[in-house]
Protein backbone atom coordinates (compact mmCIF):
# COMPACT_ATOMS: atom_id res chain seq x y z
CA UNK A 1 0.00 0.00 0.00
CA UNK A 2 1.37 3.17 -0.67
CA UNK A 3 2.81 5.98 2.12
CA UNK A 4 3.49 9.73 0.81
CA UNK A 5 4.80 10.92 -2.04
CA UNK A 6 8.63 11.52 -1.18
CA UNK A 7 9.25 8.60 0.80
CA UNK A 8 7.06 6.84 -1.83
CA UNK A 9 9.52 8.13 -4.98
CA UNK A 10 12.68 7.42 -2.12
CA UNK A 11 11.93 4.02 -2.58
CA UNK A 12 12.22 3.45 -6.31
CA UNK A 13 16.26 3.55 -6.22
CA UNK A 14 16.17 0.35 -7.94
CA UNK A 15 14.11 1.10 -10.87
CA UNK A 16 15.46 1.04 -14.18
CA UNK A 17 12.51 0.45 -16.21
CA UNK A 18 9.17 2.65 -16.55
CA UNK A 19 6.20 1.52 -17.67
CA UNK A 20 3.30 3.70 -18.48
CA UNK A 21 -0.33 3.05 -19.26
CA UNK A 22 -1.33 5.60 -21.81
CA UNK A 23 -5.40 6.70 -21.41
CA UNK A 24 -5.92 8.50 -18.26
CA UNK A 25 -2.38 7.82 -17.08
CA UNK A 26 0.07 9.59 -18.89
CA UNK A 27 -2.74 12.22 -18.99
CA UNK A 28 -5.05 13.31 -16.49
CA UNK A 29 -8.80 11.65 -17.33
CA UNK A 30 -10.65 14.95 -17.14
CA UNK A 31 -9.16 15.33 -21.05
CA UNK A 32 -12.12 12.68 -21.25
CA UNK A 33 -10.94 11.26 -24.73
CA UNK A 34 -12.49 8.10 -23.38
CA UNK A 35 -15.70 9.73 -24.04
CA UNK A 36 -14.83 9.73 -27.65
CA UNK A 37 -13.76 6.91 -27.86
CA UNK A 38 -16.83 5.11 -25.98
CA UNK A 39 -19.33 6.65 -28.14
CA UNK A 40 -17.04 5.49 -31.23
CA UNK A 41 -17.23 1.95 -30.43
CA UNK A 42 -21.14 2.15 -29.93
CA UNK A 43 -21.27 3.46 -33.19
CA UNK A 44 -18.97 0.36 -34.78
CA UNK A 45 -21.05 -2.35 -32.93
CA UNK A 46 -24.30 -0.53 -34.32
CA UNK A 47 -23.37 -0.75 -37.53
CA UNK A 48 -21.84 -3.89 -37.56
CA UNK A 49 -24.41 -5.65 -36.37
CA UNK A 50 -27.42 -3.81 -37.34
CA UNK A 51 -28.62 -3.10 -34.09
CA UNK A 52 -30.14 0.38 -32.80
CA UNK A 53 -28.08 2.42 -30.37
CA UNK A 54 -30.09 1.53 -27.42
CA UNK A 55 -29.16 -2.33 -28.36
CA UNK A 56 -25.57 -1.98 -29.22
CA UNK A 57 -24.50 0.05 -25.91
CA UNK A 58 -25.86 -3.32 -24.21
CA UNK A 59 -23.73 -5.73 -26.36
CA UNK A 60 -20.93 -3.79 -26.30
CA UNK A 61 -20.68 -2.98 -22.18
CA UNK A 62 -21.86 -6.75 -22.02
CA UNK A 63 -18.34 -7.83 -23.86
CA UNK A 64 -16.46 -5.31 -22.52
CA UNK A 65 -17.82 -7.33 -18.86
CA UNK A 66 -17.27 -10.70 -20.10
CA UNK A 67 -13.85 -10.18 -22.49
CA UNK A 68 -12.05 -7.55 -21.10
CA UNK A 69 -12.58 -5.69 -24.22
CA UNK A 70 -15.80 -5.10 -26.57
CA UNK A 71 -13.00 -5.30 -29.40
CA UNK A 72 -12.27 -9.05 -27.73
CA UNK A 73 -16.16 -9.79 -27.69
CA UNK A 74 -16.19 -8.98 -31.46
CA UNK A 75 -13.42 -10.82 -32.35
CA UNK A 76 -14.44 -14.09 -30.43
CA UNK A 77 -18.21 -13.94 -31.24
CA UNK A 78 -18.54 -12.16 -34.64
CA UNK A 79 -14.88 -12.82 -35.95
CA UNK A 80 -14.23 -9.53 -36.59
CA UNK A 81 -11.21 -7.52 -37.93
CA UNK A 82 -9.54 -6.08 -35.11
CA UNK A 83 -7.68 -3.47 -37.75
CA UNK A 84 -11.21 -2.01 -39.02
CA UNK A 85 -12.44 -1.60 -35.56
CA UNK A 86 -9.32 -0.30 -34.27
CA UNK A 87 -8.43 2.39 -36.73
CA UNK A 88 -12.56 3.78 -36.46
CA UNK A 89 -12.59 3.83 -32.17
CA UNK A 90 -9.11 5.91 -32.06
CA UNK A 91 -9.89 8.06 -34.92
CA UNK A 92 -10.85 11.12 -32.18
CA UNK A 93 -9.64 15.19 -31.60
CA UNK A 94 -6.96 14.54 -28.97
CA UNK A 95 -6.59 18.03 -28.62
CA UNK A 96 -8.28 18.06 -25.74
CA UNK A 97 -4.75 16.94 -24.12
CA UNK A 98 -2.50 19.63 -23.21
CA UNK A 99 1.35 19.83 -23.81
CA UNK A 100 2.85 19.02 -20.60
CA UNK A 101 6.42 20.65 -20.39
CA UNK A 102 6.76 19.75 -16.88
CA UNK A 103 6.00 16.16 -17.29
CA UNK A 104 8.75 16.24 -20.32
CA UNK A 105 11.46 17.43 -17.67
CA UNK A 106 10.60 14.87 -15.20
CA UNK A 107 10.48 11.96 -17.67
CA UNK A 108 14.11 13.70 -18.82
CA UNK A 109 15.50 13.32 -15.28
CA UNK A 110 14.59 10.00 -14.33
CA UNK A 111 17.22 7.17 -15.74
CA UNK A 112 16.47 4.64 -17.12
CA UNK A 113 14.16 3.04 -19.89
CA UNK A 114 10.58 4.24 -20.64
CA UNK A 115 7.71 2.43 -22.28
CA UNK A 116 4.60 2.61 -23.05
CA UNK A 117 1.91 -0.48 -22.38
CA UNK A 118 -1.42 -0.14 -23.32
CA UNK A 119 -5.05 -1.72 -24.55
CA UNK A 120 -5.04 0.55 -27.48
CA UNK A 121 -2.59 1.11 -30.57
CA UNK A 122 0.82 2.74 -31.44
CA UNK A 123 -0.92 5.31 -33.61
CA UNK A 124 -3.12 6.53 -31.00
CA UNK A 125 -0.37 6.05 -28.70
CA UNK A 126 2.01 8.58 -30.87
CA UNK A 127 -0.51 10.69 -31.22
CA UNK A 128 -1.79 11.82 -27.92
CA UNK A 129 2.34 11.61 -26.53
CA UNK A 130 2.81 13.76 -29.63
CA UNK A 131 0.13 16.29 -27.65
CA UNK A 132 1.80 15.91 -24.39
CA UNK A 133 5.27 16.95 -26.19
CA UNK A 134 6.88 13.32 -24.53
CA UNK A 135 7.05 10.85 -27.23
CA UNK A 136 10.83 11.27 -27.63
CA UNK A 137 10.96 9.72 -24.19
CA UNK A 138 10.18 6.23 -25.03
CA UNK A 139 11.62 3.95 -26.93
CA UNK A 140 8.82 1.53 -27.34
CA UNK A 141 4.94 0.82 -27.53
CA UNK A 142 3.77 -2.30 -26.71
CA UNK A 143 0.06 -2.22 -28.04
CA UNK A 144 -3.53 -4.33 -28.51
CA UNK A 145 -1.39 -5.61 -31.68
CA UNK A 146 1.75 -6.47 -29.74
CA UNK A 147 -0.28 -8.50 -27.92
CA UNK A 148 -2.14 -10.70 -30.32
CA UNK A 149 -5.54 -8.44 -29.36
CA UNK A 150 -5.57 -9.99 -26.43
CA UNK A 151 -6.12 -6.89 -23.24
CA UNK A 152 -4.49 -6.39 -19.88
CA UNK A 153 -4.88 -7.76 -17.17
CA UNK A 154 -4.70 -10.97 -19.11
CA UNK A 155 -1.28 -12.02 -17.41
CA UNK A 156 0.30 -13.99 -20.04
CA UNK A 157 0.38 -10.46 -22.37
CA UNK A 158 2.73 -9.40 -19.35
CA UNK A 159 5.27 -11.92 -19.90
CA UNK A 160 5.32 -10.92 -23.35
CA UNK A 161 5.87 -7.64 -22.75
CA UNK A 162 8.98 -8.28 -20.64
CA UNK A 163 10.18 -10.91 -22.85
CA UNK A 164 9.81 -8.74 -25.73
CA UNK A 165 11.52 -5.52 -24.48
CA UNK A 166 13.79 -7.54 -21.84
CA UNK A 167 12.37 -6.50 -19.20
CA UNK A 168 13.95 -7.57 -15.52
CA UNK A 169 10.59 -6.97 -13.38
CA UNK A 170 12.88 -6.84 -10.27
CA UNK A 171 13.82 -3.55 -11.91
CA UNK A 172 10.59 -1.92 -13.32
CA UNK A 173 7.58 -0.30 -12.51
CA UNK A 174 3.95 -0.11 -13.94
CA UNK A 175 1.96 2.61 -13.94
CA UNK A 176 -1.94 2.10 -14.38
CA UNK A 177 -5.28 3.83 -14.19
CA UNK A 178 -7.03 0.39 -13.85
CA UNK A 179 -6.12 -0.93 -10.51
CA UNK A 180 -6.85 -4.65 -11.00
CA UNK A 181 -4.37 -4.15 -14.39
CA UNK A 182 -1.68 -4.23 -11.92
CA UNK A 183 -2.12 -7.37 -10.30
CA UNK A 184 -0.41 -9.05 -13.10
CA UNK A 185 2.57 -7.13 -13.20
CA UNK A 186 3.05 -7.63 -8.68
CA UNK A 187 2.42 -11.06 -9.39
CA UNK A 188 5.89 -10.96 -11.86
CA UNK A 189 7.44 -8.84 -9.19
CA UNK A 190 7.21 -5.55 -10.46
CA UNK A 191 6.44 -2.63 -8.72
CA UNK A 192 3.12 -0.81 -8.73
CA UNK A 193 2.12 2.77 -9.23
CA UNK A 194 -2.16 3.40 -9.19
CA UNK A 195 -3.09 6.93 -10.68
CA UNK A 196 -6.04 7.46 -8.94
CA UNK A 197 -9.32 7.87 -11.17
CA UNK A 198 -12.87 8.44 -9.98
CA UNK A 199 -14.42 5.36 -11.86
CA UNK A 200 -15.31 2.63 -9.61
CA UNK A 201 -15.07 -0.14 -11.98
CA UNK A 202 -10.95 1.35 -11.90
CA UNK A 203 -10.68 1.49 -8.32
CA UNK A 204 -8.67 -1.33 -6.18
CA UNK A 205 -11.42 -1.99 -3.73
CA UNK A 206 -10.44 -3.85 -0.78
CA UNK A 207 -7.64 -5.56 -2.48
CA UNK A 208 -4.56 -3.29 -1.98
CA UNK A 209 -2.45 -5.88 -1.48
CA UNK A 210 -0.81 -5.39 -5.25
CA UNK A 211 -0.87 -1.66 -5.33
CA UNK A 212 2.72 -0.38 -3.97
CA UNK A 213 1.94 3.37 -4.98
CA UNK A 214 -1.45 5.44 -5.26
CA UNK A 215 -0.45 8.08 -6.87
CA UNK A 216 -2.95 11.55 -7.40
CA UNK A 217 -0.72 13.43 -10.14
CA UNK A 218 1.63 11.63 -11.74
CA UNK A 219 3.27 14.60 -12.90
CA UNK A 220 3.92 16.08 -9.62
CA UNK A 221 4.88 12.58 -8.09
CA UNK A 222 7.75 11.52 -11.09
CA UNK A 223 8.85 15.41 -10.61
CA UNK A 224 9.97 14.00 -7.01
CA UNK A 225 10.88 10.93 -8.02
CA UNK A 226 13.23 12.82 -10.26
CA UNK A 227 14.51 15.15 -7.59
CA UNK A 228 15.15 12.36 -5.32
CA UNK A 229 17.20 9.84 -7.79
CA UNK A 230 18.93 13.06 -8.33
CA UNK A 231 19.62 13.77 -4.81
CA UNK A 232 18.37 16.86 -4.76
CA UNK A 233 15.48 17.63 -1.59
CA UNK A 234 12.19 17.35 -3.10
CA UNK A 235 10.08 20.97 -2.95
CA UNK A 236 8.35 21.39 0.16
CA UNK A 237 4.21 20.83 -0.40
CA UNK A 238 1.73 23.22 1.38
Amino acid sequence: MADSTTSAAARLGHIDTWVFDLDNTLYPAACNLFHQVDQRIGAFVSRLLALPADQARVVQKGYLAKYGTTLRGLMVEHRLDPVEYLNFVHDIDVTPVPPNPVLDGALARLPGRKLVFTNGTVRHAERVMERLGVGHHFEAVFDIHAADYVPKPEPAIYDQLLTRHAIDPRAAILFEDIARNLKPAHDRGMATAWVKVDWAWAQPGDDMEHVHHVIEDLTEWLVDAADLRAGLPAPPRD
